[in-house]
């Protein structure tokens, strides 16, 4: 494969796990046709480990708002052995608390994306995602109403 298309289809899998987070159709699919069985995703307050369940996580955490909208700069992907990739990007994720919720709206956090990607029998696989707050403004869901 073509070193210039590897990294076109690590940017696209980062983009596709993006778009699907604020399109709802978090369903175990979406997870395998982005995911390793093995992947790691990190957040700052909980992280899952594990193909198995990724969806349900990620559907669980984005219970807590009523939507969100994610927008990523183009990821900076470096090709390292054979079959390996790291990338990191930056992100503003707006987050929008459910009616009747109390405060400000909009809960929003600028973030730094950084992961790796592995080439499996189907293709590119992220592997690992780790996410790092920069910065914040507004207030995250309260613990009872993230649950």
């Amino acid at each position: 494969m073509h070193p210039g298309q590897a990294i076109v289809d690590i940017r696209t899998l980062l983009d596709r796990y993006l778009i699907g987070l604020d399109d709802e159709e978090l369903d175990d699919a979406w997870a395998a046709a982005l995911f390793t069985r093995d992947a790691r995703v990190e957040f700052p307050m909980s992280g899952h480990k594990g193909l198995e369940g990724l969806a349900a996580y990620h559907r669980d955490s984005l219970a807590a708002f009523a939507a969100t909208q994610h927008l990523g700069s183009a990821a900076v992907v470096d090709l390292e052995e054979e079959g390996r990739a790291v990338l990191r990007a930056n992100l503003v994720s707006t987050h929008v608390h459910h009616p009747g919720t109390g405060g400000r709206p909009l809960f929003t956090a600028g973030t730094l994306a950084t992961g790796e990607a592995r080439l499996t029998g189907e293709g590119w696989r992220l592997s690992a995602l780790s996410f790092r707050v920069l910065w914040t403004e507004g207030a995250p869901p309260a613990p009872q109403e993230s649950r």
